[in-house]
């Protein structure tokens, strides 16, 4: 095993389910229990660890899950993580989003308190030696910040937008272009049927990755992502040319749930998250109203969101879930942490969490996108990653 003295290790998944954490989960388990290394997971994500009171365990218990290779046996067959999930940040909680027992602390129930502390008291009394959190750039910012506080982490990075910064690859982001390729193949019957103008929208805030490669695999006629406004005018006129050079008369084009027309802002709802995040969609519906006025043609607007994130992973995010498991137990075994795995030019490595900058991944508009004519323009294709990344 190496010279560590790890002998418990907690397990989370936060922030939005992906799939292939299920089989992420079942590696990491399966490995541990080989090396004689007990593992807990925790239920909830960051909300676990909040929820979680060492004062009366037995009140918290269900937010610990001990697990074995017996009981994670067959969750590598589904999707979504048998942990359950949240977007909870111990580091600035609301006075309404705290657990009853924490709810005495706040001197003040207007302003957010940080309870990074009562985290770091509750692994001490739960036993686990390291943290294995599994998330996009929002959950692993306080697992950055427990290494910061002395505590062993090792991350492993996780979202269907691709964009935690440092690695090529995030576990998700390969099934959610597979279900939205095929989703946008399956709407062309419809939108050549009524010949119609078809409106995808997909997921991604701030990076438009999940749109350029899904509507550059798919074939689309426009891709509009969140890096770069577009003109809604010049849009209308590229679609209705498109439409037209089509034998079947329609057209079709994804665009980013982050995008946003040029003089205005990404289409925003409801309350911030924990990690300041309003929820975002609305843009795509926006678009196909606007296109229909310029343009007088029949509209179809789908927005795909939570099926593109849904269903079983795929066999390039089975690998990838897998052996991050695997590279984050022979980084254990050598007694590491303060780490995030990653991939790197297509190999994988480990990158220290110190090196990391927070925020997330932007798409190389430069080498990837054409600008004017709102489309993929692979420039440079030799000695680029898989992914052009």
């Amino acid at each position: 095993m190496g010279n560590t003295n790890i002998r418990t290790i907690g397990i989370l998944t936060g922030g939005g389910d992906v799939p292939g954490l299920n089989p992420c989960i079942k590696q990491l388990v399966v490995r541990a229990s080989q090396l004689g290394i007990r593992v807990l997971g925790i239920r909830r994500g960051w909300a676990g660890l909040l929820e979680y009171s060492s004062d009366t365990p037995e009140a918290g218990a269900e937010q610990i899950l001990q697990l074995d290779p017996s009981n994670v046996r067959t969750i590598d067959r589904s999707g979504g993580t048998i942990l359950h999930t949240s977007r909870t940040n111990p580091s600035a909680v609301t006075y309404k989003d705290a657990p009853a027992f924490l709810q005495d602390t706040f001197a003040d129930p207007s302003k957010k308190m940080d309870f990074t502390a009562h985290v770091l008291k509750n692994l001490t009394h739960l036993g686990i030696d390291l943290l294995v959190p599994i998330g996009g750039d929002d959950t692993l910012s306080f697992a950055a910040r427990l290494h910061q506080e002395g505590f062993p982490v090792i991350a492993i990075p996780k979202t269907m937008d691709n964009d935690v910064i440092g690695t090529d690859y995030c576990i998700g982001f390969s099934t959610a272009v597979t279900r939205s390729v095929n989703f946008i193949h399956a709407l062309r019957t419809s939108s050549g049927s009524h010949e119609r103008i078809a409106v995808v929208e997909l997921f991604g805030r701030y990076c438009g990755e999940t749109s350029l490669v899904s509507g550059y695999l798919a074939g689309v006629d426009r891709v509009l992502i969140s890096e770069v406004p577009f003109d809604i005018d010049r849009l209308a006129r590229f679609m209705v040319d498109d439409r037209r050079a089509n034998p079947s008369r329609y057209a079709m084009l994804t665009i980013s749930e982050g995008a946003s027309m040029v003089g205005g802002d990404m289409v925003l709802r409801g309350e911030a998250d924990a990690f300041g995040h309003r929820k975002l969609g609305g843009i795509g519906a926006v678009t196909a109203e606007a296109i229909k006025k310029l343009t007088g043609l029949g509209i179809i607007f789908q927005p795909l969101f939570y099926l593109m994130r849904s269903g079983s992973p795929d066999s390039l995010d089975l690998m990838v879930a897998m052996n991050y498991a695997n590279l984050t137990i022979e980084l254990i075994g050598q007694g590491q942490s303060g780490r995030m795995v990653a991939l790197v030019q297509g190999r994988y490595t480990a990158l220290r969490l110190d090196d990391l900058k927070g925020g997330a991944k932007r798409v190389d508009v430069e080498s990837l996108y054409d600008a004017d004519a709102y489309r993929p323009i692979i420039r440079k294709a030799e000695g680029m990653p898989m992914f052009l990344y």
